[in-house]
Parts: C-alpha cells; sequence; structure tokens
C-alpha cells in the first residue's frame, strides 16, 4: 500500500491492544514520526503496546503521553532520556522496561526475541519500488543502520517519507521487505541530529584530558599502519578524534577504519586519506551525511554488521581502540552511562558495552568531578558495562590503568605519562567533594542487559 493517508493505512495494519512497534532514532531530537504514529494510535484507544524504540529523545513527547495513560505498557530501547525517562523513573511504566546495546538489540531483533509487529521507519527518501534510504531528501540523515533489522524481520515493515523520488534508491532498505509506504507532509527536522553533546570541546579541562588520552593511544603499541578506531558522541571523544588525525598525519601512519557513529572529524580524516574507510551505522552531523553522498570509502553499515555478538563478520570484531564516556566509574572499572550518581535516567549503552568488549584498547574519558559529584564510586547506582573489558580511565589528574593490563601500565609509566590507581583518583576527588552519601535505592523500574541478552545489572527508581 502507498498512501498519503495515516489513518487509511493504520486501518489496513489492523492493529490490536499489545502490538509490539518499533522506531529507529536516526533524526534524533528532530524526529517527527514517532510522535505522529503514536497520537493516531492513542487517539485509537489502543492499550497495552510494547514500544521498541533504538532510542528516545527529549523530542519523544507522544511516547510520555502514551506511558501516562496505559498505551504503552513495555518499553525496549538503547538510550532513553527527556519526558519518557522521567515518567519511567517515576515508576509511571505499567510493564517491563529493558535497556539494551546496539548489538545486543540486532541479535535480539534477528533471533526473534524482539518479535515486531510493525515497524514504521522515517526515511528520507522512497522510490516507487519501496526501496529506502536516508542519505538523500529534504529530511537526510545519513545511514539507517538502525532501522535495518526492523526493516527486515518485523511482521510488516512501513517506510514514512516526505520525499518520493525516481526508481531506483540506492539505500540501505530494500523494497523486498517493504510491505507500506507512507508520505507524510514532513519526517522531521534534520538540524535535530547534532546536539551539544555532539560538538568538539573546547573546554580547557576537556582538552587537557583530551590530549593525555592521545599520548595513552601514541604508547599503547596499537599506533601503526592499519590501526583501526572508534570515538563516541561526546565533546572529548571528538577532540580526541581531532587529535588522532594529526598524530596519524604527523606519524605517516595510515589507519584501516573508523566505526560507529561518525561526525566532521571522521569525515576529514578520510579526505585527508589519513583512514581507508569509514563504517558508519549512524551520521552524527551534516558533514557525516554530504561525505555519505560523495565518498566512496564512507560506507553505511546495519546494527548488526556493526556489533552483533552472534556476527562473526561484525565490523567491531577488528576494532583497535574505542574512546567512550562515563557518569561513573567504580574502583574495579565497571562504568555507568544509563544513569547518573543519582538514580536518573540520562542515556544508557548504546554501543559502549560492545565496542568495550570488542576493542583492544577501551579507554574512558571523563573529568573526576563533575560539580560536587566524584566520577570514581565505590558503588555505582548503575552498571552498564562490565570492568573486565576496560583498559583505562583518562581523568584530568591522572591515568588509572586496569590492573590486568599491566603491559599498558608500564608503557605508560616508561612515556613518563602520569599512572596513578584508581582509589588513589577516588580520593583525590573527595579531597574535593567529600565523601558521598550512599544513595537509597528505591522500587526496581526495569533492567540493563548485555549485548547477549543476560541482565547486567537492575534499575531502580530514586528513593524519595
Amino acid at each position: 500500500m502507498r498512501t498519503d493517508d495515516l489513518e487509511a493505512l493504520l486501518d489496513v495494519l489492523e492493529l490490536r491492544d499489545g502490538m509490539r512497534v518499533s522506531f529507529h532514532h536516526h533524526l534524533r531530537n528532530g524526529d517527527a514520526v514517532m510522535n505522529e504514529v503514536l497520537a493516531a494510535l492513542r487517539r485509537r484507544g489502543l492499550k497495552d503496546l510494547h514500544l521498541y524504540a533504538s532510542a528516545l529523545f527529549p523530542v519523544h513527547t507522544e511516547a510520555a503521553a502514551c506511558i501516562e495513560e496505559g498505551t504503552i505498557r513495555h518499553v525496549t530501547t538503547n538510550y532513553v532520556n527527556g519526558p519518557v525517562a522521567e515518567e519511567i523513573a517515576r515508576g509511571k511504566l505499567r510493564g517491563e522496561f529493558t535497556m539494551q546495546t546496539h548489538g545486543g538489540r540486532a541479535r535480539a531483533v534477528l533471533q526473534g526475541e524482539n518479535a515486531i509487529d510493525v515497524a514504521f521507519l522515517a526515511t528520507p527518501a522512497v522510490d516507487a519500488e519501496g526501496n529506502g534510504s536516508g542519505i538523500y531528501g529534504a529530511a537526510a540523515c545519513g545511514s539507517l543502520g538502525y532501522a535495518v533489522e526492523d526493516h527486515a524481520c518485523a511482521k510488516r515493515s512501513v517506510l514514512i517519507t516526505d520525499s518520493l523520488e525516481d526508481f531506483p534508491v540506492p539505500g540501505q532498505l530494500s523494497a523486498s521487505h517493504t510491505d507500506h509506504v507512507l508520505r507524510l507532509p514532513s519526517i522531521g527536522d534534520p538540524g535535530g541530529i547534532v546536539s551539544g553533546t555532539l560538538e568538539v570541546t573546547r573546554d580547557p579541562l576537556g582538552l587537557k584530558i583530551a590530549r593525555m588520552a592521545t599520548e595513552v593511544i601514541r604508547h599503547s603499541g596499537l599506533l601503526r599502519n592499519g590501526v583501526s578506531f572508534q570515538s563516541g558522541a561526546g565533546g572529548i571523544s571528538l577532540a580526541i578524534t581531532e587529535q588522532f588525525n594529526d598524530m596519524l598525519a604527523a606519524t605517516g601512519t595510515q589507519a584501516s577504519f573508523f566505526s560507529g557513529g561518525i561526525a566532521a572529524p571522521h569525515v576529514k580524516a578520510l579526505e585527508r586519506n589519513l583512514v581507508e574507510k569509514l563504517y558508519d551505522v549512524q551520521c552524527f552531523d551534516e558533514e557525516a551525511i554530504g561525505s555519505l553522498q560523495r565518498n566512496t570509502g564512507h560506507i553505511p553499515i546495519s546494527a548488526g554488521d556493526y556489533a552483533d555478538p552472534t556476527n562473526a563478520s561484525r565490523v567491531i570484531k577488528d576494532l583497535d581502540i574505542v574512546i567512550l564516556g562515563a557518569s561513573e566509574v567504580d574502583t574495579g572499572f565497571n562504568v555507568n552511562v544509563t544513569t547518573d550518581s543519582y538514580g536518573n535516567l540520562i542515556g544508557g549503552s548504546g554501543g559502549h558495552s560492545d565496542t568495550a568488549e570488542d576493542s583492544k584498547l577501551a579507554i574512558i574519558v571523563a573529568p573526576l568531578f563533575r560539580g560536587r559529584t566524584p566520577l570514581i564510586q565505590e558503588r555505582l547506582f548503575t552498571k552498564t558495562t562490565s570492568g573486565e573489558h576496560i583498559d583505562c580511565l583518562v581523568s584530568e589528574r591522572g591515568i588509572a590503568v586496569h590492573p590486568a593490563n599491566d603491559k599498558l601500565a608500564g608503557r605508560l609509566k616508561a612515556a613518563g605519562l602520569p599512572v596513578v590507581d584508581i582509589e588513589t583518583l577516588m580520593q583525590s576527588a573527595h579531597a574535593y567533594t567529600g565523601r558521598p552519601k550512599p544513595i537509597t535505592r528505591g522500587d526496581a523500574i526495569g533492567i540493563v542487559e548485555g549485548r547477549r541478552g543476560d541482565v547486567q545489572d537492575t534499575l531502580y527508581r530514586k528513593a524519595g
């Protein structure tokens, strides 16, 4: 079916209470599709839906309203902040809340654990045959990596677009899996893809941490032709990418690939011939979107090809270095990026746990304290990533290396870098912030899954 009428499409889909619906997040905080579809489902009086959203952002106010009214009973996602996070943290979700990783979600969809009835997929360009792409159209957002498995495995797949193009549209969503095409006046604003956390830091403290992390890479033994690299979406991580590019150029080194979410610093490396390929599961800015249109070495990939732990050819199995953030780290190097130290939902693993496990060198970068809250805790509020997969923590006051990686510690000490044990870093932070009082947990509100579906931790309401 091809239509401009959302209500007519919903009639054909024969929706019922308890169905499982999915959405992707490539338009991030500029997405309009989820709100429009969920509002229509709420008007129809549907109840107890299971929402499989690859991520949820502040713009997704309608999902919060659906939780409040019981339209949505269960939520499974990789990342959440904004009104939906607040509703869940208040205990308003009547059913199950599950946080997955990017690779874990792809695995669960492919294996039928995330069994999706209808996938509603924002698609910037769709042709007459039902092929879909994120690279073209008025709301171009780049790679549609987190939509590919949903499109292929859902019982019904709906491509929702505002740009119908002439055949053929080269892209990631094949007509062979498309059941319906819906055209709306707008699927969203690609300007909402970029947020403050996706901009290179210019903060002096952040730049100090970035410089120190770059020196860790320089002396790690991994800097060689063919090195592979991934940086997170945070400002410090992107600053490290810029410095890593300069280090490649200065040493005459060419990387084999950069992977994950792609932004301007990664594109600059490709166009300076500092890296052979960009494996792109998600674009973080306009430069990355434009690069996909013009650079053959910039390759969009699916979430499964990126990080599914059961996929023997997944990209990150060959990943050397990954730069990751943290809201909390404990003395066992376990990391929290799901909640803050007070239990507020602020994000989720995304590819954090996936890349930490698969990479040869997983570096956490973060300031030692934010305000009066120290980074290093004796006990995390929530464990997102296991400490056994973390190699070192870089803060402005020193570098803590996991005890299992004494070879790295020896290299860094020999280079004159400030290596200290993690307990010393924690005490240094406490000298400024004081020892934090234990946070009382309330009722359980959900679980954090590892990439293979194991329970990594339980999520709790903040007491009071």
